[in-house]
């Protein structure tokens, strides 16, 4: 099979780099591989290839716009975005930078969750093949909420592609347009192909003005999920140096923003992060500092005590650690505080 494709491609590409009359019959033929049952990896290989020759001779036109959408199709339209034991390893040229445009402008959902599933295959990559690929994706990704529907492999791809991509280069086009991405994906654990950078992901964002106003609360709580389970990766990172990129240190701004704004429901997922993620013991806050927010959240929300006390005995379960004793005495502290209250 793959010796029929290989000649099947050398005549398919010769059609479009030197169009003639023999070109014409490249649409039907490819629309023939479409509607094939099965296609071989083999067969995603040799269509990305075609893409690359299509940008190369006729990105101008309609009529090449046409192929290269059915290309794509032929290559990546039947694989499933979570089975990633079918990821095709792909040969990436300046050709294929070009699509991006191409296919973004267009608002074809289905073209560009193909393109998205060309450019997320292989982890190793991680874009490093090109230093101008990250920005271009991110400035394109941010404005899709904007553009087009989003299908569910659309959206799987979505956020595949800003799991890659990364804070750094999405906080250069713009935090206000990521939130507004994330906010409408509504992203879940079972989303992501890697837990771990997601946690750090969030935490960047919060640690923005624009983060903490307008990410929506489904994060806030997310991001409780992701640090009970990768509390002791997060808490080294924040041994690191404050002046590199990957530095996470407790941000008192948010407590005093999230209190001002009478955001209980944010504070309360808040109050569960900095006491996974930055104890008193690790001396990036103080006992006052959360025991005074902690009492005022409490006397809004009752019923935060006893969800915080349920995150702490996860966290506890899950990395095998006890829990800080300050959290129980803060705890006991503003359970008398609320009892002193009571009429």
């Amino acid at each position: 099979m793959e010796r029929i494709l290989h000649q099947l491609s050398k005549v398919i590409r010769s059609a479009i780099v030197a169009p003639g009359r023999r070109s014409e019959l490249i649409p039907h033929v490819l629309r023939d591989l479409v509607n094939l049952e099965t296609r071989p990896m083999y067969l995603t290989r040799i269509a990305y290839d075609w893409c690359s020759a299509i940008i190369e001779r006729h990105w101008y036109s309609e009529f090449s716009e046409g192929l290269l959408f059915t290309s794509l199709e032929v290559g990546f339209r039947h694989l499933d975005p979570q089975d990633w034991d079918t990821e095709p390893r792909l040969a990436h040229t300046e050709h294929h930078l070009e699509m991006v445009d191409i296919v973004f402008k267009s608002q074809n959902s289905d073209a560009i969750a193909d393109l998205l599933y060309s450019r997320t295959t292989d982890y190793s990559v991680n874009y490093s093949y090109s230093p101008h690929i990250p920005r271009a994706y991110a400035e394109r990704l941010v404005c899709l909420c904007n553009l087009v529907p989003f299908s569910p492999r659309l959206r799987q791809l979505v956020i595949r592609s800003v799991e890659l991509v990364g804070y750094e280069r999405f906080e250069e086009v713009g935090v206000e347009r990521l939130v507004e991405l994330l906010n409408h994906l509504h992203v879940t654990v079972e989303d992501m192909v890697r837990s771990d950078p997601w946690g750090r992901f969030l935490v960047n964002i919060l640690q923005t003005s624009e983060g903490t106003q307008l990410l929506s609360h489904w994060y806030w709580e997310l991001l409780v999920e992701l640090v009970v389970s990768q509390s002791v990766e997060l808490r080294r990172e924040a041994a690191y140096n404050q002046h590199t990129t990957q530095f996470l240190a407790y941000n008192p701004q948010i407590t005093a923003f999230l209190t001002e704004a009478q955001e209980w429901s944010k504070l309360e997922c808040w109050m569960g992060t900095v006491w996974i993620s930055w104890p008193p013991e690790d001396r990036w806050t103080t006992e006052e500092d959360l025991s005074c927010s902690m009492l005022l959240l409490f006397r809004q929300r009752p019923g935060a005590l006893q969800k915080l006390e349920q995150w702490m005995e996860r966290w506890s379960q899950v990395t095998s650690k006890n829990i800080p004793e300050s959290f129980q005495r803060i705890c006991k502290q503003v359970q008398e505080a609320a009892q002193r209250d009571t009429p």
